[in-house]
């Protein structure tokens, strides 16, 4: 199984304390977004979970402690480092502080597992194509040295994102082309693999590879295991990762990036804050009696190893 610990919220950023807390007890539990009464539990410890997968735009929080996960599993860190600043991103760290911090994390957990996001890629009047062209390179000329890879994808279109951007600039396929064709240009140039996700479109001509952030071949690569091999059905359209179990809840990111899915209300968000307890097994408030908890289903990706003569007597 595939612990996933930031596709629903920051984790990394706003709530670490918690997280170590449940990676110290050994177990969380996490609310059905769709079902509030029901939770699931999930058991944190190296023989149920193969690999813990992160994804941030401030590993900063966590660093000091990083060693207590990376130890004991399994893991894998995707990074978002984007063009924008804080009238886009306004609870994100700025470029500069970010790449020094994903530099630190490269150190303490090993480049092979350091994923840079690039994304998503989005236009408007200040954040043009030759900008995007101009920050990328800048980017991708420090961060190469430190990263398994660079994911990137253009924005996806969606009712909430035209009012809460009446700025954004629709891509043309043009527009989509032109980017990715100096996307894969720079990467090449700096020895770096780049691929998309969730993102529509064939760009191999350009050298980029269709595929996705959280596949078991990636995870496999990074730390060393042999994964069996499993169709991967995505999350949605464009989609290409394994199926996780993410342990985080919608309405509680505080970076308040104005392109996000996963947050209905930005100012939500704090409001329910003020709910989170470090100590509680689940992330916002606590367990209530009329709750629902159930075992989740914890099944092994991993190729079993196989026995030896003399361990299939002891079996006997």
């Amino acid at each position: 199984m595939i612990i996933n610990t930031g596709g629903r919220t920051d984790t990394v950023q706003y709530f670490s304390e918690w997280l170590f807390n449940r990676f110290e007890e050994g177990y969380v539990l996490s609310r059905n977004p769709l079902f509030p009464d029901k939770v699931i539990r999930y058991e944190l410890t190296p023989d149920v979970v193969d690999c813990v997968v992160f994804c941030s735009k401030n590993y900063r929080p966590a660093l000091s402690r990083l060693k207590e996960i990376t130890a004991r599993f399994n893991t894998y860190f995707n990074y978002t480092i984007t063009a924008y600043g804080k009238d886009i991103e306004p609870g994100v760290p700025s470029i500069e502080e970010s790449i020094g911090t994903l530099i630190e994390l490269s150190k303490l957990a090993g480049r092979q597992r350091v994923a840079w996001r690039y994304d998503p890629v989005l236009l408007t009047e200040k954040y043009t194509i030759e900008y995007h062209m101009k920050t990328f390179e800048k980017m991708a000329s420090v961060l190469a040295p430190n990263i398994d890879r660079c994911i990137f994808s253009f924005v996806e279109m969606y009712k909430k994102l035209k009012t809460n951007m009446p700025e954004i600039i629709p891509l043309t396929e043009k527009d989509k082309n032109i980017l990715a064709e100096y996307l894969g240009m720079v990467s090449k140039k700096y020895g770096i693999y780049i691929q998309t996700c969730g993102t529509n479109g064939d760009y191999t001509k350009y050298g980029i590879h269709p595929s996705g952030c959280m596949t078991l071949e990636i995870l496999g690569k990074a730390n060393g295991i042999e994964f069996k091999k499993l169709k991967h059905r995505g999350m949605r359209s464009g989609c290409h990762c394994i199926e996780s179990r993410d342990i985080g809840a919608y309405g509680t990111c505080m970076n308040g990036c104005r392109y996000c899915y996963a947050n209905k209300n930005p100012h939500k968000a704090f409001e329910n804050y003020k709910y989170h307890n470090p100590k509680s097994p689940i992330l916002l408030g606590d367990i209530k009696a009329d709750d629902v908890i159930i075992e989740g289903a914890q099944k092994s990706f991993r190729i079993p190893k196989q026995l030896t003569g003399e361990q299939i007597r002891l079996e006997i």
